[in-house]
């Protein structure tokens, strides 16, 4: 049986009603529509989301985005880009 794509995964999981509890560099910045330059920025000024480093992949938790979008720090990135 030939492995699934990791979209495959993500579609078993929502449709049985598991929640993601962490996301991917790149898909955190896709929810959040900033690129990764400027993630990349927002870690350098501490202005970014904590991260779990694992194996080679950087994880940020749902806890982790929960508390920098109730810190606030979220909304220097909407201010700086406007």
């Amino acid at each position: 049986m030939p492995n699934k794509s990791k979209a495959d995964n993500a579609e078993a999981l929502a449709k049985a009603g598991i929640p993601r509890r962490s996301w991917s560099k790149p898909e955190f910045c896709a929810r959040h529509g900033i690129s990764p330059g400027l993630y990349d920025k927002l870690k350098r000024l501490g202005l970014g989301p904590r991260e779990k480093h694992v194996l080679d992949r950087i994880i940020i938790t749902v806890e982790a985005e929960d508390e920098w979008l109730s810190e606030g720090k979220a909304d220097s990135v909407k201010v700086d880009a406007a």
